[in-house]
């Protein structure tokens, strides 16, 4: 369903410690906006009836049902855009505005 590549594990792991929230899943969520572009969300959070929960890398992801399909096959990624500057990006080929990275 959903993988979460080693550096943003890595990146979630440092989060939840700083927030002392280690003992919760990482909740991710996708909706989709009017104009077909998908807007993602992610927490940390108790799982809830209904959930959907995987580990991948270490971490337990839990997603809600209504988001499950949206966000299958997705990989979370950690990277630097530009220098000094990283972030959590969402790879989903379910999405309209994704683009696969190339192999070069």
């Amino acid at each position: 369903m959903i993988k979460v590549t080693p550096e943003a594990a890595r990146q979630i792991q440092i989060s939840a410690s700083q927030g002392n929230t280690e003992n919760l899943a990482l909740r991710i969520a996708a909706t989709k906006n009017d104009d077909g572009s998908f807007h993602y969300g992610m927490g940390f959070d108790e799982d809830k009836d209904g959930d959907i929960a995987v580990t991948s890398e270490g971490v337990k992801i839990i997603v809600s049902a209504i988001s499950a399909d949206l966000l299958k096959d997705t990989t979370l990624d950690y990277v630097e855009l530009e220098p000094g500057k990283s972030q959590f990006i969402f790879m989903n080929p379910n999405d309209p505005n994704y683009t696969p990275p190339s192999d070069n």
